[in-house]
């Protein structure tokens, strides 16, 4: 069984207690608006896959191609759309309002966001190097990662060698981290720990691949007004 993810937005990190009194530090999730915008089957696509999308969004505010997409779907256009890939028993039905609750509290899920960008950075701060020494006959080159170049042969510097260049801004997967609790009534999923990114960004929530989980709802949890009513946790937020 292969559950789908969900398109989140950080908000920040806050503190959480659990019944004993134990302080957490969380990361707070917003699934907002998040629903399934159509789905990828075998027959047409050659593969099973649920696509979601997430704030929507003017059709003048996103690339004519996306707008086109969602024109001939007939669903509104998105600023954000990503893909699932799912089992045959998990494709949930295209306009379904997705919720938090599709994550219960103490299972393992995967996060991936951009990481914060920290623009050209030197050798010392992008691949903890050492540095020089500080006197000997150094000079005004302290923090210069030294020779890069080789011996008469390869008589190159060869690919992927540690230098200087662009921190941040990449891709980056956090595997295995707790979900605390959620919150329905908000639509907010708290996780243990630190995710990538600034706050905004937008944060892609698995089931974690390298944890055995318990009785999770198939395909997904979808809220009744009664249940809405009520927050999924009681944690009181400091």
């Amino acid at each position: 069984m292969k559950r789908s993810g969900l398109i989140t937005t950080k908000i920040g990190m806050t503190r959480l207690y659990d019944e004993a009194g134990v302080a957490h530090a969380v990361t707070v999730l917003s699934v907002g608006d998040c629903a399934v915008i159509g789905n990828r089957t075998t027959e047409k696509n050659g593969y099973v896959a649920n696509i979601l999308g997430l704030r929507e969004a003017k059709a003048k505010h996103v690339a004519k191609p996306q707008a086109v997409a969602a024109e001939k779907a007939g669903v509104k256009p998105y600023r954000k759309v990503v893909e699932f890939r799912v089992s045959d028993d998990c494709v949930i039905p295209s306009g379904t309002q997705l919720s938090a609750a599709h994550f219960i509290a103490g299972q393992y899920v995967d996060v991936q966001a951009t990481s914060k960008g920290k623009g050209f950075q030197g050798a010392m701060k992008r691949h903890n190097f050492g540095g020089k020494e500080a006197t000997h006959g150094v000079l005004k080159a302290h923090r210069s990662l030294g020779g890069t170049g080789m011996r008469e042969w390869p008589g190159r510097v060869l690919k992927g060698k540690k230098m200087s260049g662009q921190m941040g801004n990449e891709t980056v997967t956090v595997q295995n981290l707790k979900v605390f609790g959620t919150d329905i009534a908000e639509n907010l999923i708290f996780v243990e720990g630190a995710v990538p990114g600034s706050n905004g960004t937008f944060v892609l929530v698995t089931d974690a691949i390298k944890k055995v989980q318990g009785q999770l709802p198939v395909p997904t949890f979808v809220a009744t007004k009664e249940e809405v009513a009520e927050p999924a946790t009681e944690a009181e937020q400091a």
